[in-house]
């Protein structure tokens, strides 16, 4: 059904099932504009490259250096010296260039990437981001590109589960993990909702599998339209 927070309306799908990882890298490719140059980070955000329609033009980069990224490469299409930054191996389309490292990342902090796809630990309310440690003694600092991205792409979507393993949700009022970027994100894309955290607040678009109640309840936060 639809409901409203303030004036804004809400798509509220409370009678089907969260979305599956698949169906969430589709419709986040649904709201990339077309032509768009476009960095997916590494783990859940490179599905949303199988899903991106062919005719419109978005042209995919990844940070160890190249433009014009293809779908995963699978069978005879594998090729060992063609990886993204996560080390998957991907196709090449018509056109695809390949350049240095430092190029790259000069791509990412000079402005000139339109959208980038994060995953994330944390987002708090206000567009906070942490994702490259949980401060854990034993775990393994990743930061890769993610700081450049988050202060570089002109437009920062991340693409994660609403809540942890634990039943914690990742979405807060401030990040206990160490941070890659402050009031960076735009939109934050999750198998239950999709937010758009601001400093008026975490407004809601669309939930699945949950009602706007009970995401106000175990959000610990009222939602704003």
């Amino acid at each position: 059904m639809t409901t409203a927070l303030g004036t804004s309306p809400v798509l509220e799908r409370a009678d089907r099932a969260p979305l599956t990882t698949d169906e969430l890298a589709a419709r986040i490719a649904r709201d990339i504009p077309a032509g768009s140059y476009v960095n997916l980070g590494i783990g859940q955000p490179t599905r949303i490259a199988e899903h991106l329609p062919a005719d419109a033009g978005i042209v995919l980069h990844t940070e160890n250096g190249m433009l014009g990224m293809g779908p995963a490469a699978v069978g005879d299409e594998i090729d060992p010296d063609l990886t993204n930054a996560g080390k998957v191996p991907v196709t090449e389309l018509p056109g695809a260039a390949y350049f240095h490292h430092a190029d790259s990342f000069a791509m990412m902090r000079g402005g000139h990437l339109d959208v980038c796809v994060l995953g994330a630990f944390q987002v708090s309310f206000r567009g906070d981001l942490a994702n490259w440690h949980t401060g854990d003694p034993d775990a393994i600092p990743a930061v890769g590109g993610a700081m450049d991205l988050a202060v570089g792409a002109r437009r920062v979507l991340v693409m994660m589960k609403l809540f942890a393993r634990d039943g914690s949700p990742k979405l807060v009022p401030e990040c206990t993990y160490p941070l890659t970027g402050t009031s960076c994100v735009h939109l934050v894309f999750t198998d239950h909702g999709i937010f758009e955290p601001g400093p008026e607040g975490l407004r809601v678009h669309e939930t699945y599998g949950i009602t706007v109640a009970e995401l106000e309840r175990r959000l610990g936060v009222a939602l704003v339209g």
